[in-house]
């Protein structure tokens, strides 16, 4: 009971230097929570969805995927015939059944062209009215399509794109463009996630989206009173026979979740791992909190001793309050997780992804995870200096608080950093020399980890000789205060570099990321100048094919040399070892794209695999399955014949572009694969006559303008389509970073507060001495700063050599060009001086406003 009094005593005398680290838990046990409850969050709207929209059995043509989508490789949804509607409705214990037809494989855009598609990455959705959707969509404007001019819009999309009763738009499919006016709007009565749906009348869905009338993408049925839903999928299917997928409702609702499960679990895993990384950083701001705690209380802690308590007793004093800490910050952090929680779900509206709160979903599992993790890791971190505040003396009574107890790093601590620095160094060398990326990647991972924390160990016996340079370079030209400020960074190497590592750990990251992004983006690049010989490139960003009319138009413009179509499908391969691959790629092409990819062969000439019944392989394929120039290899094409092709070429497997790509010829498909199983072009290239590049990109675009759907991109544009892409994915990274970035900056100010008040009497006396209040605040922000940078120049080269190590991984799939990103790289370093100065100012104002007097008295 004795120590608890004293931990409570000391936990709320202190208060006010415990509050930085509070946040700090607070904060990182937040981004946890904030994830667990976001992603419950999303899993409870699409489960609602999936179950509110499922019929009670539902039967779909052959080919369509679990998930219900509808790409296909001629752009069309697979179908079944009217006559299954029939069928089904024969069928014992079927209530009603209903046929509809639907796609998201279609473009919409409005009367000035505008996509209407959603920027989330939600599909977008276009199919028949129908009585399962009337369950839940309800008109609440004009009314529901009736005829081929009509078309009703969901609210959402409605509100979001400014449309109204009467606007026109046009639904742009595989089939071609159909034109319909708006004559209803219907709202959601469940939660919508961001898909854009709009709805025709049947007849009209079928020859938009299948090119002809009495076929059906799916039949909706609704079992008799009594009757189960696996005992009406029993009945269908007898009446049905085999040829079609048949699913209850619990079936197409889990094949549905199943389907956003991946993405789902990449956001949720990459959150917690950030997560985990502010709490890494959090650890370095609690150590340093009780460690200089301890240290100023080195007097109290000796009365404590000398008057009979024991080394037990301390220790667990100290723990105590790390666990009063742990519970503060934790219990505010899963309250601040729901609000993020809440805060994600209003971002993602903003960006198009609809997420209702009423379907805000806190499993108790969340809150019991946030406090046992806050708890946990705070009195982990605070372990230490409580074993040290445990080995006190009674004879510490006698000294002075504060005295530093650890003015240079242990011999032991030294060496042990360097032998871990050392083998993370050996193993990223390891890293950089492996054959495979896939054996490379864990000498990478182990690397990593090793010289982190080998350098979070040594950071101490660094701090010495980097602070001096840093002083020498930047603090010196401010004279005697500068040099003040470099003396207290050097006066406890511990404390500087456990500061410094909690900064350190954020900006390594941040250099690794940056030099892996730069060298993908130079090494893509420099692939497209060595090898892609054509000017233009034309497709769809949201992954739609390319009709035969547009690619007909993109022929017909003028000043066009020559226009390349690009296709694929799936077939089974029968290899000369006698093996069976089952729905293996192969890349069709006309024979002028050996000309606009300039690949390298190991083998052959790549123009030879596009003669008749020929093909191409790529050198790892051919090893695995001892085929060679010449060979025969039996392709079952998807929806046609079986061909016996020759290999007329072995391309090199070391390329980025159509890496692993098996090439034949659009007229060798065409041979095999009936005219209208044909896929559709995914790509179309287009290289301008001699000196005639800029006018026909303006004719591209011109001729392309009824097709908004495609994009006409030069090579300068590709390339900075791939630079946006990464990145965009980056300054996600970044964004996450910044928490651990945050937390670090906390621990500055932490460090320099309670260092502030560890050298009350020293500030006082300075003061006396002619020191001048701002002389005062100058000489804390330069500790800060020196401190920032100290931590910056150990996160940069780790990061950098990190990411060095990770190109070398990549040049082994074709991405050979290391990038240093520089101008980041320098933006950084700057950037975290300003980190350096910001911390210091609260300490630095603090410090200012002393009374000389009684800081002098100060004991």
């Amino acid at each position: 009971m004795t120590v608890l009094k004293t931990s409570m005593r000391n936990f709320f005398a202190h208060k006010g230097r415990m509050a930085l680290s509070a946040i700090a838990v607070l904060l990182s046990v937040a981004f946890v929570c904030g994830t667990l409850v976001f992603t419950d969050t999303m899993n409870t709207t699409f489960d609602k969805l999936f179950q509110a929209t499922s019929s009670d059995v539902t039967v779909s043509a052959k080919g369509a995927s679990d998930s219900g989508a509808t790409t296909s490789d001629n752009g069309r949804p697979p179908v079944m015939p009217a006559s299954a509607l029939t069928k089904v409705r024969a069928a014992q214990g079927v209530k009603s059944a209903e046929g509809t037809v639907f796609s998201t494989s279609v473009t919409v855009v409005d009367a000035k062209k505008d996509s209407l598609s959603p920027s989330s990455g939600a599909p977008t959705i276009v199919g028949s009215w129908n009585g399962n959707d009337a369950r839940t969509m309800k008109i609440t404007s004009g009314t529901a399509p009736k005829g081929p001019d009509q078309v009703m819009v969901d609210r959402d999309t409605v509100d979001k794109h400014h449309l109204k009763l009467g606007d026109e738009l046009a639904v742009i499919s595989a089939v071609g463009t159909h034109s319909a006016k708006i004559t209803g709007i219907a709202d959601f009565q469940v939660t919508n996630p961001g898909a854009a749906i709009f709805y025709l009348d049947t007849k009209t869905a079928q020859q938009t989206l299948v090119g002809k009338t009495g076929v059906f993408t799916n039949v909706n049925v609704t079992a008799a009173s009594g009757v189960t839903d696996p005992q009406l999928k029993k009945n269908v299917v007898a009446q049905l026979g085999t040829g079609y997928k048949v699913q209850t409702a619990k079936e197409t609702a889990d094949a549905n979740q199943k389907n956003v499960e991946g993405f789902m679990n990449v956001m949720k895993y990459a959150m917690l791992g950030f997560a985990g990384i502010a709490f890494l950083v959090g650890i370095f701001l609690i150590i340093n909190t009780f460690s200089m705690l301890v240290a100023q209380r080195t007097r109290e802690i000796g009365l404590m001793r000398a008057i009979g308590s024991s080394r037990k007793q301390v220790n667990r004093s100290v723990l105590a309050e790390a666990l009063l800490l742990g519970l503060f910050g934790s219990v505010l952090g899963v309250g601040a997780g729901v609000g993020l929680a809440v805060g994600l779900m209003k971002l993602m509206g903003s960006m198009g992804m609809h997420l209702s709160t009423s379907d805000l979903t806190v499993a108790w599992t969340t809150p019991v995870v946030g406090l046992i993790l806050g708890v946990v890791v705070t009195v982990l971190a605070a372990y230490l200096p409580a074993r040290r505040a445990g080995k006190v003396s009674p004879m510490a009574a006698l000294r002075d608080a504060g005295a530093p107890a650890d003015a240079k790093a242990g011999r032991i601590r030294a060496l042990v950093g360097v032998l871990l620095t050392g083998a993370g160094g050996y193993c990223l060398y390891l890293a950089a020399g492996a054959g495979k990326a896939t054996d490379g990647s864990a000498w990478l991972g182990l690397g990593i980890v090793l010289s982190l924390i080998g350098f979070v160990v040594i950071g101490p016996l660094l701090a010495g000789g980097v602070v001096r340079v840093l002083g020498a370079v930047l603090l010196r030209m401010f004279g005697p205060v500068g040099r003040m400020a470099e003396r207290n960074a050097l006066r406890n190497p511990r404390r500087t570099g456990a500061t410094g590592a909690a900064l350190m750990i954020g900006l390594a990251l941040v250099a690794c990321l940056s030099v892996v992004g730069s060298s993908m983006v130079a090494s893509a690049t420099d692939q497209l100048d060595k090898t892609v010989g054509t000017d233009f490139i034309i497709q769809s960003d949201s992954g739609q094919l390319v009709t035969p009319q547009a690619v007909k138009a993109v022929k017909d413009t003028p000043g066009l040399a020559r226009v390349t179509e690009y296709r694929s499908t799936q077939a089974d391969y029968t290899t000369p070892d006698g093996k069976l691959l089952k729905d293996t790629d192969i890349t069709a092409a006309d024979p002028t794209y050996a000309t606009d990819l300039r690949t390298k062969t190991v083998a052959g000439n790549l123009k030879d695999a596009y003669r008749p019944d020929s093909m191409s392989v790529h050198e790892k394929f051919a090893k695995a399955h001892d085929i060679h120039l010449g060979s025969k290899i039996k392709v079952a094409f998807k929806d046609g014949r079986t061909a016996n092709l020759t290999v007329r070429a072995i391309t090199s497997s070391d390329v980025v572009i159509d890496q692993g790509a098996k090439y034949t010829s659009i007229a060798t498909l065409a041979k095999y694969v009936p005219a209208d199983k044909m896929p559709l072009d995914q790509l179309v290239f287009a290289t301008a006559e001699k000196g005639q590049q800029d006018a026909a990109y303006k004719s591209l675009k011109s001729a392309l303008h009824d097709y908004p759907q495609y994009k006409v991109r030069d090579q300068t544009d590709y390339k900075q389509a791939l630079k946006d892409q990464i990145g965009q994915l980056l300054n996600m990274i970044y964004g996450l970073l910044a928490l651990a970035i945050i937390v670090a900056i906390l621990g500055v100010v932490n460090t320099l507060a309670l260092s502030v008040v560890e050298r009350t009497r020293e500030i006082g006396l300075m003061r006396a001495i002619g020191l001048s209040r701002r002389q005062l605040r100058r000489m804390i922000r330069m500790e800060s700063v020196v401190i920032a940078l100290f931590g910056a120049l150990l996160g940069l080269g780790l990061g950098m050599g990190w990411g060095a190590t990770a190109q070398k991984l990549l040049a082994l799939e074709g991405l050979k060009v290391l990038e240093i990103p520089w101008p980041t790289i320098i933006a950084v370093f700057v950037g975290s001086a300003f980190v350096g100065l910001f911390a210091a100012l609260i300490p630095a104002f603090r410090a200012g406003r002393m009374n000389v007097l009684n800081a002098i008295a100060t004991e």
